[in-house]
């Protein structure tokens, strides 16, 4: 876990950026803060599209939605799987929330455009959902392309198939890129691949979340922990990268 005052963590075999020149970012609870309140909003729609599919009152549908969650990964992947439901159809309504709690980050949107090499987001959620977001925080406009579920045939990550297909789709070299997660076990798959990783936690717990979804975990396939992103990128990313690695 970090320590109290402690905002970054390295540990001590870690692997480093000077190499990297692919920077991929998942979205939720990784670029924005958890203060933005999209993610409960997120899920509080995934709860209204369960107790409406079902017919079930507000509690049971949010069981039945964590159940869902723990065992498929995902709530779409098991609606799809038991109920064929329509992927297009569940993340319109899944993400059709209100974006204006996002605040313009400028100094997130600066670290990220002087980051040298390609950037790229790889998300569980939608396009349109991770270009909306990106849009508000003033970052979307230093990003490659967006890779989503839909991308990924509807597999989410942690599934070692869905890194797998980013990686060819995009042709980027693991040995030479980073990721940066919020949740510890979708890191896994990557530091094996040889990806550098970075996970990025809340700096106080966050009531919306599940325990294990923000836990600063020290485990060998992490090689750095956050709780303020833009500052880790500015502080121990950007001194350490040559600046000859950026790309014209």
């Amino acid at each position: 876990m970090l320590l109290p005052g402690e905002s970054h963590f390295t540990t001590p075999d870690a692997r480093g950026f000077s190499d990297v020149d692919t920077w991929v970012f998942d979205l939720d609870n990784t670029l924005y803060p958890s203060d933005a309140r999209v993610w409960p909003q997120v899920d509080e729609r995934i709860t209204l599209y369960v107790m409406r599919l079902y017919g079930l009152d507000a509690l049971s549908a949010r069981a039945l939605q964590k159940h869902f969650y723990h065992r498929y990964g995902t709530t779409l992947k098991a609606l799809m799987v038991e109920e064929g439901v329509d992927p297009h159809d569940f993340l319109d309504f899944a993400h059709d929330i209100d974006h204006s709690t996002i605040k313009l980050d400028e100094s997130l949107g600066t670290a990220i455009e002087h980051l040298p090499g390609r950037k790229l987001i790889l998300t569980n959620g939608s396009r349109r959902h991770a270009e909306r977001v990106a849009d508000k925080l003033g970052i979307l406009n230093h990003f490659e392309d967006v890779f989503d579920i839909a991308a990924a045939d509807f597999v989410p990550k942690p599934d070692r198939s869905t890194y797998e297909r980013f990686l060819l789709r995009h042709g980027v070299d693991p040995r030479r890129s980073a990721l940066f997660e919020d949740i510890a076990r979708n890191l896994v798959v990557p530091h094996d691949l040889g990806m550098a990783t970075v996970l990025v936690v809340p700096p106080t717990f966050d009531p919306f979340r599940e325990q294990f979804e923000q836990e600063a975990v020290r485990e060998p396939h992490i090689d750095h922990i956050t709780s303020n992103l833009a500052s880790f990128l500015e502080r121990c990313v950007l001194p350490v990268v040559p600046p000859e690695s950026a790309a014209p």
